[in-house]
């Protein structure tokens, strides 16, 4: 005799209840196709031209750059002849891409053996440009014109070196020198080993910063392309610059994290604060 089992039939949801359950089913994954994370996972990706990353540093040059590891065992033993300066200037120091101003701190001690006022820039981290950045970059650097009563030479290392760049055009009655070490300023800006991560970190393109800028256009005050051959992360060509984008180029033999702490690198800032005239 065969046995029968009972089993209950499973309710079933209300036509329309389904229907919007499958539309907001969908727009949630529109939402997150849009979302901030999504984008910027593209923006990494994006599609490029090869002729556009022409002269980027090649791998070796980027494998150089752990050169910087062995810094903390170096500095200990480093000496330094530092010349007291008969030419003190103030220095406002800007810090390249997703870096701390700690991580200059090495050249401001220097600077200020030297007998130069050396200031941060007052923002921490530097995670990339927009309005909110510059017009308190801008403040700091007017305060310390204000305060000091004299113009600001401003250092800047890669990015850095940018935002100096566009700040002396903003205000060059406040700014004595533009002193770049290692900033693209010139030529396309994917010419960089580092263009992919900036985009995705910032969530926006290299090509449309959210502030508006001319890199390659030269600042209206003494303006100084520090660069380096053996650079592993931007183009020497970038940095280095072309006539009419700066006033002068000042070859060195560093790499790209060496601008912050390789002795010639301190020595050409030096010599640029001692021929500055305020």
């Amino acid at each position: 005799m065969v046995s029968l089992r009972f089993v209950p039939e499973r309710p079933r949801l209300p036509a329309p209840l389904v229907a919007a359950a499958t539309a907001a089913g969908a727009q949630a994954q529109q939402a997150f196709a849009a979302s901030a994370f999504v984008r910027r996972v593209a923006l990494a990706r994006e599609a490029c031209p090869e002729e556009f990353e022409a002269g980027k540093p090649r791998l070796v040059r980027m494998l150089g750059e752990a050169d910087v590891l062995l810094e903390p065992l170096r500095r200990p033993r480093r000496k330094l002849d530092i010349s007291a300066t008969a030419n003190p200037q103030v220095v406002m120091i800007l810090p390249g891409f997703a870096t701390h101003p700690m991580r200059m701190r090495y050249l401001a001690r220097q600077l200020e053996a030297a007998g130069h006022i050396a200031k941060r820039w007052g923002l921490g981290f530097n995670w990339g440009p927009n309005e909110e950045n510059f017009a308190a970059l801008e403040a700091r650097l007017l305060e310390l014109h204000a305060r000091h009563g004299r113009k600001v030479v401003m250092v800047g290392w890669s990015l850095g070196g940018l935002y100096a760049r566009e700040l002396a055009k903003r205000q060059p009655h406040a700014v004595a020198k533009v002193i770049s070490m290692g900033s693209p300023f010139s030529g396309s800006p994917r010419a960089n080993n580092v263009w992919r991560a900036y985009q995705f970190i910032t969530g926006h393109s290299v090509d449309a910063p959210p502030v508006a800028a001319e890199l390659a256009v030269k600042p209206p005050v003494e303006t100084v392309a520090l660069w380096s051959a053996n650079d592993g992360v931007i183009a020497p060509r970038c940095a280095a610059g072309r006539a009419g984008e700066r006033d002068r180029s000042v070859r060195l033999r560093c790499t790209h994290m060496g601008f912050t702490y390789d002795p010639q690198a301190i020595v050409a800032v030096l010599g640029e604060l001692e021929t500055t005239r305020a």
